[in-house]
């Protein structure tokens, strides 16, 4: 729990002589005094329950206290080597390797397959008739 009692009556007597200045002019003694002790009881028991709510949100969850409790050991994934292994000769006959059976043809020589593409021409809508215009917009629109 965050503080101690004192605070409890000091809310508790602070909320009992706000009822005390504000009931006092329309109330009589007795009622003044029994709405205060009211007042003092129920500020109280707020005050309480505050404190608890904050001590229960600002407590450790126990997984972070068994952290802080055992001494620290490097555990995998924390560190990082972020150097590269030396794999050079490798590569290079990787490399070769590969350049060899693709056969890095000059641009002249092509793949048997290969066909260039070639796409329709676009059609200029300034030549077209008319009629042909309002027929494919009446198609295009569902008209």
């Amino acid at each position: 729990m965050i503080g101690s009692w004192r605070w409890n009556v000091s809310l508790g007597v602070g909320g009992s002589l706000l009822t005390l200045l504000f009931s006092l002019g329309s109330n009589g003694l007795g009622i003044t005094s029994l709405r205060c002790l009211y007042a003092f009881a129920a500020f109280f028991v707020l005050t309480f329950f505050f404190r608890a709510l904050v001590a229960f949100s600002l407590k450790p969850s126990p997984s972070a206290a068994l952290m802080h409790s055992e001494p620290m050991e490097p555990t995998r994934g924390h560190n990082i080597d972020y150097s590269t292994p030396e794999e050079d000769e490798e590569l290079k006959s990787l490399l070769k390797n590969q350049m060899d059976s693709s056969g890095m043809l000059e641009p002249d020589q092509q793949h048997p397959g290969f066909k260039p593409l070639s796409p329709p021409k676009l059609v200029s809508t300034q030549n077209k008739e008319p009629e042909e215009l309002a027929k494919a917009i009446r198609h295009l629109t569902g008209g």
